[in-house]
């Protein structure tokens, strides 16, 4: 039934992904969503996958080989880490991510860009990392970090593709449109390399509070939504020199 009714929503909401050369002589940087183990290390804590998933393991892997490919060419990295103060929840979810745990670390795979000089870490409180760069004098990390290395375009993956993904992407493109972010002009969410989570029908009526969210259908409308909001959508990328 799950699989009949993802067909019948990539019928109506087909999602024509491009294939993407990065050139070498523009400045593109890697934005890594919340890749920690608070969301993807099987048993790690209330949001963590309760046994190994296949979307969220090839998340990993694809993220981290990407991130090899940016750290090598020394290019702008930054990464956002869910973190949350234990008295500030953040309904309707249960206490995830606090502020000191192993749960708001970057998976194993991923722990390695904390010593690249060319990554920048920010732990954010709130879905969307955009506001979440947001410093007490007003003033925006994420704003400072685009300016700051003149990025033109940026490659976003993580998790998860239809929450804190999808919400960053909309309020970036949001402030590149009303020119908040020059020089930034794409925005760009590598498909292999985002995630999100897996919560079947029979498990969500049988979870207080929880509300049904099957994975892959979840995955192809946040993907779908970002394009719709201006996002480029590519399932394969590469570098190479401009034409």
């Amino acid at each position: 039934m799950v699989s009949q009714t993802i067909d019948v929503v990539k019928k109506e909401l087909p999602l024509e992904q491009e294939s993407v050369v990065l050139p070498e002589d523009v400045v593109t940087g890697l934005v890594l969503v919340d890749i920690i183990n608070g969301f993807c290390t099987v048993g790690a804590g209330n949001l963590a996958p309760r046994e190994p998933n296949r979307q969220i393991s090839a998340m990993i892997n694809e993220s981290a080989r990407v991130a090899r490919l940016f750290c090598d060419k020394k290019l702008p990295v930054m990464a956002f880490l869910d973190s949350h103060h234990p008295d500030k929840p953040e309904d309707p979810y249960p206490p995830h991510c606090i502020s000191g745990s192993d749960e708001s670390n970057l998976v194993p795979a991923l722990q390695w860009i904390e010593k690249e000089p060319n990554v920048t870490i920010r732990r954010k409180d709130c879905y969307d990392g955009y506001l979440g760069s947001i410093e007490a004098d007003g003033s925006n990390v994420f704003v400072d970090w685009v300016k700051n290395n003149q990025i033109k375009s940026i490659v976003v993956v993580g998790v998860c593709t239809d929450i804190c993904v999808l919400d960053f992407v909309c309020s970036t493109l949001s402030a590149r449109n009303r020119g908040f972010l020059a020089p930034l002009e794409d925005v760009m969410v590598y498909s292999r390399a985002c995630a999100t989570f897996d919560v079947p029908l029979h498990i969500a009526r049988n979870t207080k509070g929880a509300l049904p969210h099957p994975q892959e259908l979840m995955h192809h409308i946040g993907l779908y939504m970002a394009k719709e909001r201006g996002a480029k959508i590519t399932n394969q990328i590469s570098f190479g020199a401009a034409k």
